[in-house]
């Protein structure tokens, strides 16, 4: 039996060494899982675009889209989803994050960077329109939190506020004893850095921006790690378990009379698309129980 295609869709940047630590990922996603199809796609800046790739697989093929983002966003509500509706027999995986291995490679890049128990933090996002990506962001600071006792807030390189560069300048203002100082503070000890923790896949734009926020100290990008390439895999192995699950409770006959009753998938977890509404025979082909 052939696994699912995976299409492993990332977002795109003209950066050559971030372009480079994507590709690396693809490839050990492919190395961890040997046999399995891993093909390339971006949303974004690069090519080959998700809609032509989705539209380019084999007839007859199974594929799931694994979004190497690190949040619930507009690209994965509305790009991907849209791209995987296009053609049954396609399932959408959720992002990569939040994750609480994401929140232990942070504290890993953190710890790297030198970072003491009394230096203040801003975790840096890249930032979306749609709300759940900050309430991805939220969630992986509560993780980190876990982790670390310094006192932490969220920013947003765009689309979302803080900004980063008014987090930043908010944190400084309380290192230095001014407004915000205090209790509301968390007890910052003064004498402390601000810190900017990257919460990015890898360098590009915003990355870039991140040193000129005005911070003392900016973390790496989460590339390189094999953390990634773990964690989109169990993204794809749960998409594919989803599957698997909907095709063992949907009669042959009410899917090929009345599409429309498919259970839905919660958008929370993973958009199943136009994968429920494929033909009984499709998916028992490629999802057998």
């Amino acid at each position: 039996m052939n696994s699912p295609i995976m299409i492993a869709c990332a977002h795109g940047t003209s950066n050559t060494q971030g372009a480079a630590e994507v590709n690396a990922l693809r490839a050990a996603i492919a190395g961890l899982r040997p046999g399995l199809d891993v093909r390339e796609a971006y949303v974004d800046v690069q090519q080959p675009d998700l809609v032509d790739v989705v539209a380019g697989l084999p007839e007859g093929e199974a594929a799931v889209v694994v979004p190497l983002l690190l949040s619930v966003g507009y690209h994965v509500k509305v790009d991907i989803a849209r791209a995987v509706k296009s053609r049954p027999g396609s399932a959408a995986a959720a992002p990569l994050g939040p994750d609480p291995r994401l929140a232990a490679l942070l504290d890993q890049r953190l710890r790297e960077a030198g970072v003491t128990d009394n230096d203040v933090i801003v975790l840096a996002a890249a930032g979306s329109s749609n709300p759940n990506a900050a309430v991805s962001v939220e969630e992986l600071l509560g993780q980190l939190r876990e982790l670390r006792s310094n006192r932490m807030v969220a920013a947003y390189g765009a689309s979302a506020k803080p900004s980063v560069p008014d987090a930043v300048a908010m944190l400084r203002e309380e290192l230095e004893g001014g407004a915000g100082a205090g209790e509301s503070a968390g007890a910052v000890d003064v004498g402390g850095r601000v810190v900017i923790a990257s919460y990015l896949l890898a360098p590009g734009f915003f990355h870039d921006q991140l040193a000129k926020a005005g911070a003392d100290i900016v973390t790496e990008p989460l590339l390189p790690s094999p953390v990634l390439a773990e964690i989109a895999l169990d993204r794809y192995d749960a998409a594919v378990a989803k599957a698997r699950e909907a095709a063992a409770h949907t009669p042959a006959e009410t899917t090929a009379q009345a599409p429309q009753e498919a259970p839905a998938e919660p958008a929370a977890n993973a958009q199943q698309g136009g994968f429920f509404k494929a033909v009984r025979r499709f998916v028992t082909k490629y999802f057998p129980r």
